[in-house]
C-alpha cells in the first residue's frame, strides 16, 4: 500500500483502496482482490506500480481505463476515478472522467463505497460518505444514492444485494428491498452468465436459503428461474370420491428446507 501511494504521489495524482478489499479489511475478512482508484490515469499507477513490484505481471485494459497487476495470488485493480450514466436498455455505463467523489457516487453499496487514502500526507485516512461503517457495524445492505436508480441504471445490482446478504450474514434495507421488488423486471436486460454467477455465488454462502427466500420474495427467482419458482405449493391428491375431504398432500418442495435467518432493516 505504501508502494502505491509512494507512486501517486511521484505521478502527482490522488489514490484510495476503495470497495470490497476496505469492507472486508474491516470485517476481518481475507481479501485477495484489491481495487485502487487513482484521480488520474489508472493505468499510468499500474504500469508505475509493476516496474517496482519485482514479479509481478501487468495486464492492461484501454478499451475500459482499466489495468491489473498481479503477483502470486493477489491482484490490484487499477482505475482512474470515474463517473457514470447508463442507458435504459444495457448496463453497461457510459464513462467519464470524475472526482473521487463520483467514483464513490456510482458504488452500489454503502459498504462498498468506503475508501482509504494511500497518498502520504493523508495516508489511512477514511473516506465514508454514506456511513458505511454504521451499515457496516449495523449488518445492514443499502445503497448510497437512490435505490430505484441504483437498480434501474444496473439491475445485476439487485441479485448482489441479495448475494451480500448471503454471504456476510446482513441484513437488507426495507427501502433497498422494496425497490428491487418493484424493479425485479429489470433483471431481464442482464445476461444468462451474470445471473448464474451470482446464483453460485449464493449457492456458496453460509446459508443459501436466505438468498433463495429473497429471490422469491423479490420477485426476481420468477423470472430468473421459473422451474424453481413453480416447485411452490403442495399438491392435494383426493383418495376417493366417498372421502372428498380425504386423500393427502404431497410435500412443498420449494419449501422443504427450513428459511432461517431471512431479516430486513427498517433503519
Amino acid at each position: 500500500m505504501h508502494l502505491i501511494g509512494e507512486e501517486a504521489d511521484r505521478l502527482g495524482m490522488e489514490c484510495y483502496v476503495i470497495g470490497g478489499w476496505v469492507r472486508d479489511l474491516l470485517l476481518h475478512r481475507p481479501s485477495k482482490d484489491i481495487d485502487v482508484v487513482a484521480v488520474g490515469s489508472g493505468i499510468s499507477l499500474a504500469e508505475a506500480v509493476h516496474k517496482r513490484l519485482k514479479g509481478s505481471h501487468l495486464s492492461v485494459f484501454k478499451t475500459y481505463g482499466t489495468a491489473q497487476v498481479k503477483r502470486g495470488d493477489v491482484e490490484l485493480e487499477f482505475v482512474g476515478a470515474r463517473r457514470e450514466s447508463y442507458r435504459h436498455d444495457s448496463r453497461n455505463p457510459i464513462v467519464e472522467d470524475g472526482t473521487l467523489q463520483d467514483d464513490q457516487n456510482r458504488r452500489d453499496f454503502t459498504i462498498n463505497a468506503l475508501a482509504i487514502c494511500l497518498n502520504a500526507d493523508r495516508y489511512g485516512e477514511l473516506l465514508d460518505p454514506f456511513e458505511g461503517i454504521r451499515d457496516l457495524n449495523a449488518g445492514i445492505i443499502r445503497t448510497p444514492l437512490d435505490p430505484e436508480i441504483t437498480f434501474d441504471d444496473d439491475p445485476l445490482r439487485m441479485m448482489r444485494a441479495i448475494r451480500f446478504a448471503c454471504q456476510l450474514g446482513f441484513s437488507l434495507n426495507v427501502t433497498t428491498f422494496e425497490a428491487i421488488q418493484r424493479y425485479a423486471e429489470r433483471i431481464r436486460i442482464i445476461t444468462k452468465e451474470r445471473i448464474a454467477d451470482e446464483l453460485n455465488k449464493i449457492m456458496l454462502s453460509p446459508k443459501p436459503s436466505v438468498g433463495w427466500k429473497l429471490l422469491d420474495k423479490s420477485g426476481l427467482l420468477q423470472i430468473i428461474f421459473p422451474e424453481l419458482s413453480a416447485l411452490k405449493g403442495v399438491d392435494r391428491r383426493v383418495v376417493s370420491d366417498k372421502q372428498p375431504s380425504g386423500g393427502y398432500g404431497h410435500k412443498d418442495v420449494f419449501a422443504m428446507g427450513r428459511w432461517s435467518g431471512l431479516d430486513l432493516q427498517k433503519s
